[in-house]
């Protein structure tokens, strides 16, 4: 017999809500959820294919311990005793900085993911983090922290009621969106055309959202900061900066004003390849629409300016008024945030409070850049111990991260390393402890992190949708049992992780003014929550001490758990709304226009006026069937479009002698692969793509479908000196790369 359940997606930032069709155990179908407040029925390929992800036979099901050098079968039990012989001697002898912790991108999609590592962090107390962030959007978190007082306020577009929305570096037809949650980014972009709004996209390739666009600009890889300030010295120069009721909550601008007078729309456009008059009107188009909104993605984050080009998107937003209005970019509120305290002056944001061992490269929001992790294992320096020991959770940078190769030959190096992760992937077989999460069918769902990037302001969660085998544990228990290992208290019940999370987080509230349990006894509200298991009552206490809870019974109509659970499909919260001054934490209380790190940053921007590389550069590209290195292992995702290609504009093919179909020498400055030509009129001249999280060829691994058509890791070019050096961030786009046939290659 077969039955039907609800699960939110965990396969992208959409957050779509699915109705599974359950056999068993198995999910043998899956369709959008008609009814899901916030996707409405809405579906992409990767939620279709849910079901296969789901019973990938290559997932692992047990634990894997290193014994003799092979990894092999064992109990949870012998794993976590492994983990807590392994991971204890190093700090013990090298102090917490020796372990290095890496956090991959799916944790963001998972309860545990969210719940477990600052937990994990707090207890270990090493400084050594690196995690995704540093490969993609770190430059958003830096430039909003330094513009807002919070690396966590990040405005999103007002897709739903937005006049006119000007995209760089996105390409949400193929992404689903990213730092923007919105199920159906496409419908929502057919539906502003209709209304007679305007989309303008500026991206090297003619990508399937440029091609729904009015406007389409095809700037020069990595000069989106230039573009933008050139827009900015516009609405400066022509008088059309307009703050609106933005006015009372900014300072600044004036000093904008004079940073940006020497880069003019003429300065601009050599750089950038995109003609003054083409600049101007981008900027005069922005200020004259009802609404506005600029929204920059990954294209301009993982450039060398992505920092100043993700502080632009913003200041263009604030200069037209369109920041914290309808129709603008306005900060979501999600039903799991601390309670709002009065606006105010706040403690600010910090960069660089400690830095790397190696290169000295300064932390930002905490983290070090995962492009230094194979250093910060391989080299001696008098400045601390390497990092001898590695905790791997859902990561796999042996792809992602920039020369794999040199990181490959790192992880094998180590003392020790803890892996969790579903797949004996490339990173992961470096692992003397291996511990598999269930598929996402057996684990309940709810989006911390995606529902404050939330294009409308809603809240939802599921359950499992499959009971968990017996042979298995929740990925929960599993992080919680790390947590227990890695800190000296190995053996305990994973409960009283949970439990002292609850404890430390009432016992503050309680004391906090602002508190809707203010002056309340700790115990008596822990023994009011409700919840199946510790992370449900987690989430209980989180709900109820939030913007909407019911304050543990202060309000009748507010959230909690048993609230959440009567309505499966969610809780509508309505549209975003104004909310400043209240999420700025700056010293000032204001949005601070230019922050000091940005001021010192300027004058290298300035100087990339005068420079520009000959030869082609390098971009990456991503698809809707594909997430990063994920995906890969499912058949029903890959093929068609979705290959490992060098897309080429046939004139660059035709001056280098290339064939269409035929095999290409790529080098950089990191190393060189070969790939197949794709002849396309999608890219400018000048410009080459791969796309990212291919490379599935090493030995060792357990991916048996993407070990057929392996292609080749990107990111391999990449020697990993080339950084943004306000965040660490890895710049992936633009770099210069040489191209040869194969057979003239040497």
């Amino acid at each position: 017999m077969s039955r039907t359940a609800l699960r939110i997606c965990p396969l992208c930032e959409a957050t779509c809500g699915l109705t599974l069709t359950v056999e068993g155990t198995r999910v043998t179908g899956a369709r959008g959820d008609r009814d899901d407040v916030f996707s409405r029925g809405f579906i992409c390929p990767k939620g279709a294919s849910f079901g296969a992800a789901d019973s990938d036979p290559d997932r692992l099901r047990t634990p894997l311990v290193r014994r003799g050098g092979e990894l092999r079968e064992a109990t949870w039990d012998e794993a976590f005793d492994a983990v807590a012989a392994g991971l204890r001697p190093v700090v013990e002898r090298y102090g917490p900085h020796a372990v290095g912790v890496v956090l991959g991108n799916p944790n963001v999609h998972t309860m545990a993911g969210a719940l477990y590592p600052t937990v994990l962090l707090a207890g270990l107390r090493t400084r050594s983090l690196f995690t995704a962030s540093t490969l993609d959007q770190m430059p958003k978190h830096v430039s909003s922290g330094l513009l807002y007082g919070d690396a966590n306020a990040v405005p999103v577009p007002d897709l739903d009621r937005t006049d006119h929305l000007l995209l760089i570096g996105a390409n949400p037809l193929e992404s689903n969106g990213s730092l923007c949650t919105a199920p159906d980014f496409p419908g929502k972009l057919k539906a502003l055309r209709a209304r007679g709004g305007t989309l303008t996209v500026i991206d090297p390739r003619r990508t399937r959202t440029a091609r729904l666009a009015d406007r389409h600009v095809a700037v020069r890889p990595g000069t989106d900061a230039l573009l933008l300030a050139a827009m900015a010295h516009v609405l400066f120069e022509e008088d059309l900066v307009d703050l609106g009721d933005l006015a009372p909550y900014v300072q600044g601008v004036d000093d904008v004003a004079a940073a940006v007078r020497d880069v003019t729309p003429e300065a601009a456009a050599g750089a950038c390849d995109v003609g003054a008059d083409t600049i101007r009107t981008l900027a005069r188009e922005l200020a004259a629409a009802p609404t506005a909104a600029v929204y920059g993605r990954i294209g301009s984050c993982t450039v060398p300016h992505g920092t100043l080009a993700s502080w632009l998107v913003d200041v263009l937003n604030v200069l037209t008024g369109n920041l914290d209005r309808p129709g603008g970019a306005l900060f979501p509120l999600s039903a799991t945030d601390r309670t709002s305290r009065p606006a105010g002056p706040g403690r600010g944001f910090a960069l660089g409070r400690w830095h790397s061992r190696v290169s000295r490269h300064p932390e930002a929001k905490g983290e070090l850049p995962i492009s230094a992790l194979a250093e910060e294992i391989d080299t001696a320096t008098d400045d601390g111990s390497p990092v001898r020991a590695v905790i791997a959770v859902a990561a796999n940078p042996v792809l992602s991260a920039p020369d794999g190769d040199r990181l490959d030959k790192a992880l094998g190096a180590l003392d020790f390393m803890v892996a969790v992760d579903p797949y004996l992937n490339e990173t992961s077989r470096h692992a003397h402890v291996l511990l598999p999460p269930p598929p996402p069918s057996r684990a309940p769902h709810f989006d911390f992190a995606f529902n404050t990037l939330a294009v409308r302001n809603q809240v939802r969660y599921t359950r499992a949708a499959v009971p968990l085998e017996a042979d298995r544990r929740a990925e929960t228990e599993i992080l919680a049992r790390l947590v227990l290992a890695a800190t000296g208290m190995h053996g305990a019940d994973p409960e009283a992780v949970d439990a002292m999370v609850v404890d430390q987080t009432l016992g503050k509230a309680v004391t906090e003014a602002h508190s809707p349990v203010h002056g309340r006894d700790p115990r008596e509200l822990a023994a009011l929550l409700t919840g199946d298991n510790g992370p449900e009552r987690r989430l209980d206490m989180m709900l109820r001490l939030g913007p909407y809870g019911d304050g543990f019974g202060a309000r009748t109509d507010g959230l909690s758990l048993e609230r959440l659970l009567a309505h499966p499909h969610g809780i509508d919260l309505g549209p975003l709304r104004s909310r400043l001054p209240q999420p700025l934490k700056t010293v000032s209380g204001k949005v601070e226009l230019l922050p000091r790190p940005i001021a010192d940053d300027l004058p290298r921007l300035k100087r990339a006026l005068g420079e520009r590389a000959d030869g082609l550069v390098l971009v990456g590209r991503r698809h809707l069937r594909s997430n990063n290195s994920w995906l890969h292992n499912v058949p029903a995702l890959t093929g068609g479009s979705n290959r490992c290609t060098l897309h080429i504009h046939p004139a660059d093919a035709e001056r280098l002698g290339l064939v269409d179909g035929a095999r290409v020498r790529v080098k950089g400055a990191g190393g060189a692969v070969t790939a197949p030509v794709e002849f396309t009129e999608g890219i400018r001249p000048g410009v080459v793509s791969l796309p990212h999280g291919w490379g599935h060829d090493r030995p060792g691994t357990r991916m048996s479908h993407a070990s057929l058509d392996p292609g080749v890791n990107v990111n391999q070019l990449l020697d990993g000196s080339l950084l943004d050096p306000l965040s660490g961030n890895a710049v992936l786009n633009g770099v210069p790369v040489e191209l040869a046939p194969l057979d003239t290659a040497s």
